[in-house]
């Protein structure tokens, strides 16, 4: 995962993955709940008592389940799918999740996040568009961002403004 950013447009909840190879970005779109279970693990923030995506790391924990990876597998209408890939008792399962969710796991396991290639292909952001301008001089990250979410739209994913 790279970052949790605001849509500056909606106040909606971005998280951002960057692809380790070509530093491409991929916005995901996310709920309010999930952006705040993210930024809690982010922050090293413990809760007093076990939020959803903690129980869920705590239960596998105790009954000997390995989150292996998630994989963000598809985008359909504007909309992405992952799957979580887990171990238990010597057996491979795989679970369809929301991404959001599966983010959040995989903070709480330290498990790899992965995303398919034709999801990359179909909705990055690669490194050097930034929003279309040239980036000012002495641009901070935050700006950058701001500038580069000003001008993308959620429902053509591919493509910035």
């Amino acid at each position: 995962m790279y970052r949790l950013v605001l849509d500056p447009n909606t106040n909606s909840p971005i998280v951002v993955l960057q692809d380790e190879a070509s530093g491409a970005l991929l916005p995901i779109w996310i709920g309010m709940f999930e952006a705040h279970s993210i930024a809690m693990k982010l922050e090293g923030v413990q809760p007093a008592r076990p939020m959803t995506h903690d129980l869920i790391s705590n239960l596998l924990a105790t009954v000997q389940g390995l989150v292996e990876r998630i994989e963000v597998t598809d985008l359909v209408d504007n909309t992405y799918y992952a799957r979580i890939h887990f171990q238990m008792a010597d057996r491979a399962y795989s679970l369809d999740s929301r991404p959001s969710d599966a983010i959040a796991l995989a903070l709480r396991t330290t498990s790899p996040i992965y995303v398919a290639n034709h999801v990359l292909d179909k909705s990055k952001i690669e490194p050097a568009d930034g929003g279309g301008e040239p980036a000012p001089e002495g641009e901070s990250e935050q700006e950058r961002w701001q500038r580069i979410l000003k001008n993308f739209s959620p429902d053509k994913p591919d493509k910035i403004n």
